[in-house]
Order: structure tokens, then C-alpha cells, then sequence
């Protein structure tokens, strides 16, 4: 049987000179493909949650992006202000200089701060920037991300050194086991490379190649 790609899409677009009416045709292309979610900066959320307010069609936004060195403080009230606007999923960026210093502590207090802002109203996603970190740091990082409560653990911001690999995302999937879900991000340009994410573990993926992604999969008859 053919895999339907479409529903584990977030077709993403985070570039810092997005504009309207780029929004506005990457919400009818969610509309057309039927993606899981668009995810946008913060300041769109109200836009796209009016655009695809009748549909299925998840508005996810991200926290802390694209560094995640915010006090846990300002992490809230973003989360906060973005479940007001409309947001039903937030993608937070961990504080990736807290984990490598050693400061396990803050590293869970930063996602918990989102999490509990969050209260059950919008899926909780922490991006860890696995190219930023060693095997030992992932494992570290992925165990924080579930001991604190949050949905998914998301591999990149795709504005780092690095996006997503299969390697990372098995490697996490086998520290969290099957109660998190995994979102691969950086990097997804094909068909082939969703193939991949899927098969390692991933239950998401991020990507702003979406269509093309979808327009790949036109006409396989087998995954």
C-alpha cells in the first residue's frame, strides 16, 4: 500500500521576509495537500488560524527561534500569546548553551515553562538542534524533552549547521521509545529523504518543500 505522506507534513515557512501573501498560498497549499499543519513566525498565527479556521489544518508556530537562549519567562508568554492568536502547536527551541554547560536543571525548567503555558491547549515540540550536539548530548536532551512533559522531540531548526538525519532520529526514537511522537526538520527536500525520516522513527516532519515532497509520492503505487 502507498503511504499518504501529506498528514505527516508541517509545511513550514520561517524565513524572515515572508510575507502575506506567502502565507496566504502556503495555507491553500495545506488546503490542497491536506498537510498536518502550516508552521509560521508568531506574527502570522492570527492570519493563518482565519485561513484555515474551517479545516483540520493545524497553525503551528515557534518559541524561542531560532537560538532558544530566552529566559524560561519569555518562553511562556510567547507560548501564551500564541495559543491566544490561534496557535495549536508551538515548536520551542531548547537552550541549547544550558545543556551544554551542564545546567540540566534550567534546561527542564525552560521546557516545562512551555508545557505548562500550554495547559493542554496547544502540542508542545522541543527542537534540540541535534547537529549542535554529541550522540551522548541527543540522548541527554531527548530524556529532559519527556521527563518534562512536552509532545515531541524535534530534531532542528533548520537554521543551525545542520538539519535532520535518520541516525538521529533512530537514535532518539530507541531513548524515548513509543510515547513520543518525533518531528525530523532541516534538510526533508524529497520523497525519498521523508522515506527515510519515517522509517528511522519519525512521526512529523518539517518541511518547506512540501508540495514537492507530495508531488513526488503522484503515482507511486508502493511505499
Amino acid at each position: 500500500m502507498a503511504l499518504n505522506i501529506a498528514p505527516f507534513i508541517d509545511h513550514t515557512l520561517l524565513k524572515a521576509d515572508a510575507t502575506k501573501k506567502q502565507i496566504k498560498i502556503l495555507c491553500d497549499e495545506a488546503k490542497t495537500y491536506q498537510f498536518a499543519s502550516v508552521c509560521i513566525h508568531p506574527t502570522w498565527v492570527a492570519y493563518a488560524r482565519s485561513l484555515l479556521q474551517d479545516t483540520d489544518i493545524k497553525v503551528c508556530t515557534v518559541i524561542g527561534f531560532p537560538i532558544g537562549a530566552n529566559t524560561p519567562e519569555t518562553k511562556a508568554f510567547e507560548t501564551k500569546n500564541a495559543i491566544e492568536n490561534g496557535a495549536s502547536e508551538v515548536d520551542m527551541v531548547m537552550n541549547i548553551g544550558a545543556l551544554k554547560s551542564g545546567n540540566h536543571t534550567l534546561v527542564e525548567r525552560d521546557i516545562q515553562a512551555v508545557t505548562v503555558a500550554a495547559k493542554s491547549k496547544a502540542l508542545v515540540k522541543v527542537i534540540i538542534e541535534t547537529c549542535l550536539l554529541t550522540k551522548e548530548e541527543i540522548e541527554i536532551a531527548s530524556k529532559m524533552v519527556k521527563r518534562a512533559g512536552a509532545d515531541f522531540v524535534k530534531t532542528s531548526t533548520g537554521f543551525s549547521t545542520g538539519g535532520a538525519t535518520a541516525e538521529d532520529v533512530a537514535l532518539i526514537r530507541k531513548v524515548v521509545g513509543d510515547g513520543l511522537g518525533i518531528k525530523a526538520s532541516g534538510g526533508i527536500r524529497s520523497l525519498e529523504d521523508a522515506k527515510k525520516m519515517i522509517e528511522a522513527g519519525a512521526t512529523r516532519l518539517g518541511a518547506s518543500s512540501g508540495v514537492q515532497i507530495i508531488q513526488g509520492a503522484i503515482g507511486k503505487s508502493s511505499y
